[in-house]
């Protein structure tokens, strides 16, 4: 199974995929491909959400996701609040244009799920997403690493 980890953002999107064989905690992930969806800051809202759904759909293209886990929206007070949902509805809308059955998390059981509580340290996550994948080197931007360690936990929860 094709697991589709996302960090949603609408500057940056993280995005995860893992393939996952067996059962949670006796199968086997591995990393299938990580990164970034970026959108141009000099262009519109509108403009940028087409290109957040563009790239979303070439992914979903690429490697055909069973599941997609997407981080859910930790709500707090700033200016970019609404950019941000309204970039997770595009992602939302995407997914199901694709017919792809989502799940949500947020932050604190993913940090559970990953690195035993709900209050680890952003480096106890990093850790143990590269444990779990079996990764040398930390997987790059943050971003791509919290949509990873999204993907394992809908693994985990399963």
């Amino acid at each position: 199974m094709v697991i589709l980890g996302i960090d949603p953002g609408l500057a940056r999107v993280g995005y995860g995929l893992i393939e996952v064989e067996g059962t949670p905690g006796r199968g086997q992930q591995r990393l299938l491909d990580c990164g970034i969806i970026r959108t141009d800051p000099g262009r519109s809202e509108g403009e940028r959400m087409v290109e957040i759904a563009r790239d979303l759909r070439q992914l979903i293209r690429a490697w055909q996701p069973q599941l997609a886990v997407v981080e859910k929206f930790f709500f707090y007070r700033s200016s970019t609040t609404i950019s941000v949902v309204q970039a997770r509805g595009v992602l939302m809308m995407t997914l199901a244009r694709f017919q792809i059955p989502v799940v949500e998390f947020p932050p604190m059981q993913i940090k559970l799920a990953l690195a035993g509580h709900g209050h680890a340290e952003k480096d106890d996550v990093l850790a143990a997403v590269m444990r779990e994948l079996n990764l040398d080197t930390p997987p790059r931007p943050d971003d791509a690493a919290d949509a990873l360690a999204a993907a394992l936990t809908g693994w985990f929860q399963r």
